[in-house]
C-alpha cells in the first residue's frame, strides 16, 4: 500500500490495486483486513503508537531537546515511510489518528501550564509536531539535520505551548 500511496491518493486506491501490488490473492487481503481503510489504520496505528511513546518520553525527560532529537532520529530512520504517511494520499487520515491518540494520552497527563486549556494544548502540540515533521520529510534529504529539526520543534513548542504561566 505504501508504494501505491506514493503514486496516487488513498481514495483512488482499490483493494484490487493493493493485492496486485503486494502479489496476494484478493481473498487473502480480507482475511487480514476488512477494508483498505482497515489496512491503513493498522499501519498508522503502529507508527503513531511508536511516535507517541517517543513524545511521552520527551515530557518525562529533563532535556526536552534530547527527546525531540530521539523523535526526529526515528522519523529520519524511517523517512520514506513517514513521507508517505504524512505527505501522501493518507496524510489527512494520519493526522486525524495522531490527534485522536494524542487526546487519549493527554487525558492522563497533568497540563504543563494553567493558561492553556488542555484540549487546545493537545491539538496545538500534536498539529505542530505533525506539520513540522511533514514539512521536514518533504524537503530534499539532508537539507535539515536531525539536530536542526529537533531544535526547531523545541523552540516552537517551548515558546508557545510549553511556556510557563
Amino acid at each position: 500500500m505504501l508504494a501505491l500511496l506514493q503514486r496516487k491518493p488513498f481514495d483512488q486506491i482499490t483493494v484490487r490495486d493493493i493485492c496486485a501490488e503486494a502479489q496476494v490473492h484478493y481473498a487473502t487481503f480480507f482475511r487480514h483486513h476488512q477494508t483498505k481503510e482497515g489496512l491503513l489504520d493498522a499501519i498508522a496505528k503502529d507508527e503513531i503508537a511508536h511516535l507517541n511513546q517517543l513524545t511521552l518520553s520527551i515530557r518525562d525527560a529533563e532535556d526536552y531537546e534530547a527527546g525531540f532529537r530521539a523523535l526526529c532520529s526515528y522519523v529520519d530512520e524511517h523517512r520514506s515511510l513517514w513521507s508517505i504517511l504524512l505527505n501522501g494520499g493518507a496524510g489527512s487520515a494520519m493526522r486525524e489518528e495522531w490527534l485522536r491518540v494524542s487526546r487519549i494520552v493527554a487525558q492522563n497527563e497533568t497540563p504543563l501550564n494553567a493558561w492553556l486549556p488542555p484540549d487546545l494544548g493537545t491539538i496545538c502540540a500534536a498539529s505542530l509536531i505533525a506539520e513540522t515533521l511533514a514539512w521536514w520529510v518533504g524537503q530534499p534529504e539532508g537539507t535539515y539535520s536531525v539536530p536542526e529539526v529537533a531544535r526547531i520543534l523545541f523552540r516552537l513548542l517551548s515558546t508557545s505551548i510549553m511556556a510557563p504561566d
